[in-house]
This record gives C-alpha cells, structure tokens and sequence, in this order.
C-alpha cells in the first residue's frame, strides 16, 4: 500500500477517533505509532524506534524523549509527542532542544498526532532551528505531502537530501512570506520595476505610484486566480471520464461545468474523501464528480440518477453534505472536511442500495 493511502487511512481514523485521544499515551499508541509503520519502520523492532529514549543532558539527567527513530544503528530522528487536544508551541520542545546537539540526530519532530512539525539545524550546525522546516497536518493532507514524506521512510532516508530539502522548503516559506507581503501592498521598488517595463520612459513619482500599485496588486490577484482556476479544470478533467448511456439510452450527460462555477480545492478534497469511502465497494474510477452553481455533485458511473453525496459549500458560513436513501437528500453540516468520514455508513448504504443490495467487501 503506497503512503499516500496509508495516509489516507490515517485522517480518518484520526477525525473518528481524536476526541477520545485526550492523552499523550493514547494519541502516541493510536496515531504517532501508525504513522511511524506508515512510514515503513518496524514500532515494535528497538533496534529501529527506541520508546522513551534517554540520554544525560547536562544537569537534566535521565530526562527522556518519547522516541529516537535509528537508522543503521544511529539516531536519526528524535520525535516528542503531546495529546492531540493540545496546539504545538515551541515550548514543548524543549527536550528536543537538549537532545539535538547531544546525539547523532539532524532531524526533531514535535507532533500532537495531529500535526507533525520537522526541525532541523539548517541556520546554525548542531542547534535546532526555532521553527520547522516542514509542517504536516492530518487535518489538511496537501497533494505534495506524500511525496515529501517518503523523504523521511525507511527505506529512503538519506539525510543529505533531506536537509538539502529541508533549505529549500525554508527558503520557499521565507519567500512565500514577502511575495505575500509585496502582492498585497507592492513596495516602491516593485512598482518602479514593473514601471520600466510596461510604461518605459515614464518618470517614477508619487503620483504615478499611487495610480499604479493598486493596478499592480488587481493584475496580481486575477493572474493566481487564474491560475489557480486552470488547476482546478485540469484536475476536473481527469476525475470525470467519458459520459455514459443513461438506463433509458439517452447520454446522460452533466459533465460540462456551468458557466461561472468554480469548483474550489475544498470541493475536490471531499470528493477525494467519498471517493476514498467508496472505494473499498466499488471501483474509484466509477466515482465522478459534477459541479453546479447550486451544489457539487458526487456521482456513480457519472450518472444524475445515482447520486452518492453532495457538497453544499457555496454559504460562506455553514457547509453541509448531502446524503441520499431513495431520493431523499439528507443534510449532515460540516465543520471541517474530515467529517466526511463519519458519513461512511450512509454512502454505503447508498452503493448498496445502488447496487441491488450487493456490494464489494
């Protein structure tokens, strides 16, 4: 099973099951755990991952961190973990800290189960940095997050690459931060640039400034959304197949987008979850998604009349999902994406009821 997966399998055992995690222990047993097996290290092997590992630090003698990851025989992560109720901060890291520089380890996570948070020594040798590299979330699993995951497997650790990634992930986040800074309210100096390029022999002052800049931040905000829309066609696209004859012989056939609909990365994260659902009964590939102005549509066999779930996302303060027995729609409001799992049973009920009562175990 590829990491993405197990990943997968993890969000939701973690939405269904955080309120009952209120420890450290039981967030470390039931999340942090599997997560180390996802990334294909043997928990139960000490030579790989040491539970409460210890080593003398200064006058803090016997003082332990929850895990030491080895690699070959040397530590090569250091992980401290926290209840899943608890936020981060740096002040839960303070074993960390003292550990960093006194054992083999480049690489510290400081995680609630929930959250991963990785550090390294990336501004001074030997020296955790005071903030992470690399945040994970199972709250909000991003498309590149496997891919940066694996760097840290079993069977793919290696540290140089790892730390040359970890520079560049930090450089992207510090540039991110400016970009941000100069899209919203640009600075003298982007202004005269973009200036000399698009009004060349204009003389730079105030006046033209004041016109320009909100000229400059509109052209920036419509380009992303541009962008960010092309995206989203693209992966609309290779989620919906090619229409299907309907029962009757007519094509039923809802694939082509509205004009003016825009289906947001939200909309896409919960059909990935239903598809997700589904797939343990059907094959995902039968698992379509269909957007309107009104609601976003999940489908079987892209098919209108056999509706799986819908996604009423477009209030800008409440969500729902829609579940069907019969044609009856029932409304389940949502705070937060992972919710969605707690609706398994009602969309398979609604495969077997689609199915004649049979489906795939």
């Amino acid at each position: 099973m590829e990491l993405a997966t197990k990943l997968i399998e993890l969000e939701k055992r973690t939405s269904q099951h955080r309120e009952l995690l209120l420890t450290e222990e039981a967030a470390k047993t039931a999340l942090v755990m599997p997560f180390l097996q996802a990334l294909g290290y043997d928990v139960f092997n000490p030579g790989e991952v040491i539970p409460e590992f210890t080593a003398d630090v200064g006058v803090k003698k016997g003082e332990k961190v929850d895990y030491a990851v080895c690699i070959d025989g040397s530590v090569a992560m250091l992980i401290e973990c926290k209840p899943s109720s608890v936020d981060l901060d740096l002040k839960h890291a303070s074993q960390l800290f003292r550990y960093f520089a006194t054992t083999d380890a480049r690489i510290a996570v400081l995680t609630n189960g929930v959250v991963y948070q990785f550090y390294s020594d990336i501004e001074r040798p030997n020296k955790m940095d005071d903030k992470p590299f690399f945040v994970f979330s199972m709250d909000s699993i991003r498309r590149s997050d496997p891919v940066t995951l694996e760097r840290f497997g079993r069977h793919q650790f290696d540290i140089d690459l790892i730390l040359a990634e970890a520079g560049r992930l930090k450089l992207e986040s510090q540039m991110r931060i400016e970009l941000e800074r100069e899209f919203a309210q640009p600075s003298d100096e982007f202004v005269r640039m973009m200036v000399t390029r698009v009004q060349p022999g204009v003389r730079f002052t105030a006046a033209v400034k004041e016109q320009l800049a909100p000229v400059i931040a509109a052209s920036i905000a419509g380009l992303v959304r541009d962008r960010v829309n092309e995206r989203l066609t693209s992966a609309l696209a290779v989620a919906n197949p090619v229409p299907i004859e309907a029962a009757d012989g007519a094509t039923d056939d809802m694939s082509a987008p509205e004009e003016g609909v825009i289906t947001t990365e939200d909309e896409i994260a919960g059909f990935r979850i239903v598809q997700a659902i589904a797939a343990r009964h059907v094959d995902p590939k039968r698992v379509v998604i269909r957007d309107s102005k009104s609601y976003c549509a999940i489908l079987l066999d892209d098919n209108n009349r056999k509706s799986l779930a819908r996604l009423h996302f477009n209030s800008p303060t409440t969500r729902h999902v829609g579940t069907f027995a019969g044609k009856a729609e029932t409304r389940h409001p949502m705070s937060a994406l992972t919710e969605i799992y707690k609706l398994e049973p009602e969309i398979v009920a609604r495969i077997a009821e689609l199915e004649g009562g049979a489906v795939e175990g």
